[in-house]
């Protein structure tokens, strides 16, 4: 699926399923919920913080490939929302990190 056809998919979904978008300051406080829960869940997952339950630790990579959906879908309905079409603006993003970057990470001693 492209960025397009996902923006595209979501407003068909918002709007056949969802009956309407919620506002905006809503879903972006929504957006921060989830961001939030996909922190929480790299945060044991990766870093130093532990599970409550083995059996949490179990399916906690499939939990977070859906929080980070979760992600996607709000930012997509954040984007379609404020008319911003999220896949010119990745590239837009693409080619500056490229010319700025061309040689920063290449000479940064930490990345090494």
């Amino acid at each position: 699926m492209t960025i397009q056809q996902a923006q595209e998919a979501v407003d068909n979904w918002i709007n056949t399923i969802g009956i309407r978008y919620y506002g905006e300051l809503t879903n972006t406080a929504i957006l921060m919920e989830e961001v939030g829960e996909v922190a929480r869940l790299m945060a044991r997952i990766y870093g130093e913080q532990s599970f409550k339950t083995a059996e949490k630790a179990a399916t906690a990579k499939d939990d977070l490939a859906e929080e980070m959906g979760d992600v996607l879908f709000v930012l997509i309905c954040l984007a379609n929302q404020t008319g911003v079409d999220l896949g010119a603006s990745l590239q837009k993003i693409m080619d500056k990190r490229t010319d700025r970057d061309a040689e920063r990470h290449a000479n940064n001693p930490k990345l090494k």
